[in-house]
Order: C-alpha cells, then sequence, then structure tokens
C-alpha cells in the first residue's frame, strides 16, 4: 500500500487509522509524488504487477507536483493500474468540481475524504 501525501500530520493520521484497523501488513508514504512515480513506473512499464501496491491513497493538492499531475502521469497505464490496484483520491477538498475531474479518470477506485474515519476503512476493507 502507497500513502502520497506532502502533509506530515496528515499521513501519520491516515497510517494511524489504517493500522488500529488491520487494513494493511505493509505500506510505504511518499511526501514526494514524483518519488512515488518513480517506484511506481517502472514496475508498470515491464508489467511486473505483483510489485504494485493492492492500494493507493493519492492526495490532491501538494508542491511540486499535485495529485491530477500524478493521474496525467500513469493514465498511459490506466488498464494495469485498473487491474491490480485501487487507487483512491483522498483529500481535505469538498470542491465538487475536483470530485467530477476526478471521475475522468477511470482508473480511480474512489474519491475519499480526510481524515479517513472507521467505517469508511471497514467499507475499504471489503473492496480490498
Amino acid at each position: 500500500m502507497y500513502i502520497i501525501d506532502d502533509d506530515e500530520v496528515s499521513a501519520f493520521l491516515t497510517e494511524a487509522m489504517l493500522a488500529t484497523e488491520h487494513f494493511a501488513r505493509k505500506y510505504e508514504s511518499f511526501r514526494n509524488p514524483g518519488k512515488a512515480l518513480q517506484c511506481l513506473l517502472p514496475l508498470l512499464q515491464q508489467n511486473e504487477h505483483h510489485k504494485i501496491p493492492d492500494v493507493i491513497f493519492l492526495d490532491l493538492n501538494m508542491p511540486c507536483m499535485d495529485g491530477w499531475e500524478f493521474l496525467d502521469a500513469l493514465s498511459l497505464h490506466a488498464p494495469s493500474i485498473k487491474s491490480c490496484s485501487l487507487l483512491y483520491v483522498l483529500t481535505s477538498s469538498v470542491d465538487f468540481h475536483d470530485v467530477r475531474r476526478a471521475q475522468k479518470y477511470d482508473f480511480l477506485a474512489g474519491f475519499l475524504q480526510k481524515p479517513l474515519e472507521e467505517e469508511t476503512i471497514r467499507n475499504l476493507l471489503h473492496k480490498a
């Protein structure tokens, strides 16, 4: 599992909530989405789908590279992402335009609000 979020406190809270609900045994956090891409893209290009995390949580509002740019970079690999990973936008944004924009990425599994709540995590466990 990957957590891609530049906000250290938010990432920590997400990790803590996921750990409390036993969501994943192993996870990796990235404060820089570019570094997450550096890990993911070679795996996608070399069809090493078994090494791609089952679940990815992605924040939208980050400096340097935002979540939209990250999604655009993955768009070429949409079928592979969709077949091997559940990619969720996890954001504090309540902007309806963000929700609509996210719907254009057919490889997204969902649009979630921060902070993650126990019930949301339990629902995600049934999908993972």
